[in-house]
């Protein structure tokens, strides 16, 4: 288990660091594959729980939910008197009821869990890009985040897996342990202290960047374990096998479901840039 862990993310991680690097199009087209994937797992997970939901109505009005996300902070756009967001709400709104009633043997059940897919993923997930869209800093800011979810992840995994005693949550994640989580914590810590001195030393200070990386690894945790619900009510233990020893695209991405967010506006509003 642990080699395919390995070998995938030797493959993944130069294509992440790269298209962040290269950010625009490229980062844009990058994290609108990884929202398709995350969507189109959802409704796996879903579909093998024997949970009602409507796939095409989740990836179509998904995707427009991200581009209205990405595209409604330009300029050209933010200026108009309602913007993209109420428009984009209604269409999905009208869209997705109009698929239920076309389809036989109508679920209020898939409606919700349609429009649960349609609303968190792609919104949390398209702060991915407007973080990296920040002037000057969003390379490195995303770069951040990233890194310091990966140590957090690594550092709890092995600290997990060598150290582990006590049950974190078993009925949700049944090989989480406390000593995992605190010793991902305490690494990620590290990491973002590291990572603000060389990178982002003109903006974050010591203190800034211990707060962050407590942040990070925490919300990232949190959210990893919110994934985790959807799967255990359905029975599932991977997303998919996309991704050898990461199991599917959602499960590698679900630490940024809430911290992508949430750290963006932490970001954007009490850090000046």
């Amino acid at each position: 288990m642990l080699l395919p862990r390995i070998i995938t993310a030797l493959i993944g991680v130069p294509v992440v660091l790269a298209a962040i690097h290269f950010g625009g199009a490229i980062y844009m087209a990058f994290v609108g594959c990884v929202i398709l994937f995350c969507l189109y797992e959802y409704g796996l997970v879903l579909t093998a729980g024997k949970k009602p939901v409507h796939m095409l109505a989740l990836v179509l009005f998904g995707l427009l939910m991200a581009t209205v996300a990405i595209v409604g902070r330009m300029p050209s756009v933010s200026e108009l008197p309602d913007n993209l967001y109420p428009f984009a709400i209604s269409v999905v709104t009208f869209g997705v009821l109009l698929f239920e009633v076309l389809t036989p043997k109508r679920s209020w059940d898939r409606v919700c869990n349609t429009f649960t897919g349609v609303f968190f993923m792609p919104w949390a997930l398209a702060h991915l890009i407007n973080l990296r869209d920040i002037p000057q800093y969003g390379e490195y800011l995303t770069l951040f985040m990233i890194i310091t979810v990966w140590v957090s992840d690594t550092g709890a995994y092995f600290c997990g897996r060598f150290l582990g005693r006590h049950k974190l949550n078993a009925e949700v994640s049944p090989k989480k342990t406390w000593e995992g989580a605190i010793g991902g914590t305490l690494l990620a810590v590290g990491a973002a202290v590291l990572m603000a001195h060389l990178f982002l030393s003109s903006t974050l200070t010591v203190k800034t960047a211990i707060i962050l990386g407590l942040l990070i690894a925490i919300v990232g945790q949190v959210s990893d374990l919110a994934e985790s619900v959807i799967k255990r009510s359905t029975g599932v233990k991977d997303s998919s096998n996309l991704l050898p020893g990461h199991g599917g695209f959602l499960d590698r991405f679900d630490s940024y479901l809430l911290l992508a967010p949430l750290f963006y506006y932490v970001v954007l509003y009490t850090i000046k840039l």
